[in-house]
């Protein structure tokens, strides 16, 4: 069974490189061109993180990615808006409880408690949200500038040279 697996998967391999390869005819280069042309990124990574890491979301305008700033702008806001409306029920709590213990027994009062280390939990949470938010936000504009470049053509097709041709040769011998 493992054999037939390994014959299928070479047998597909070469079907998928016989089919999709290029002609050798449009690997042949005009000998007479002489020019050389040298490839130069239109995007800086390092300038889209610096962007996005002063402005979340400039990462993204540098890159020209429009679609994902409203993302990113949103979900800050909604976490910002939650870690700020949390930290005040905390810190209502907070003196609650405290008030409660100079007030009532030495225990204070327990709903009090809980209720301050819920919202402090929560705050936290959401903290950690808008962290990685950022982080994420940066990490997104480096690798789309890095990226920005890369082609996503129909035509995806393997180029193999001449010399890389005969080095790559694949021998299968099939014993039944």
């Amino acid at each position: 069974m493992v054999n037939l697996i390994i014959r299928f998967f070479f047998v597909s391999l070469l079907f998928n490189i016989v089919v999709y390869s290029q002609n050798l005819s449009e690997l042949t280069h005009n000998k007479s061109d002489t020019s050389i042309t040298k490839f130069f990124k239109k995007k800086s990574p390092t300038k889209a993180m610096l962007f996005s890491a002063v402005l979340p979301g400039a990462g993204q305008f540098y890159n020209q990615s429009y679609w994902k700033i409203p993302i990113i702008l949103g979900l800050a806001a909604y976490w910002g808006y939650e870690w700020r409306d949390l930290n005040q029920n905390y810190k209502t709590y907070k003196d609650l409880y405290s008030k409660s213990l100079v007030t009532s027994t030495q225990t204070g009062v327990y709903q009090y408690k809980v209720l301050r280390d819920f919202y402090r939990s929560e705050r936290d949470r959401f903290a950690w949200y808008l962290g990685i938010l950022y982080v994420a936000n940066i990490l997104d504009a480096y690798v789309d500038a890095s990226l920005f470049e890369f082609d996503v053509g129909d035509d995806l097709s393997l180029a193999i040279n001449q010399d890389l041709k005969e080095f790559l040769i694949i021998k299968i011998y099939f014993n039944n």
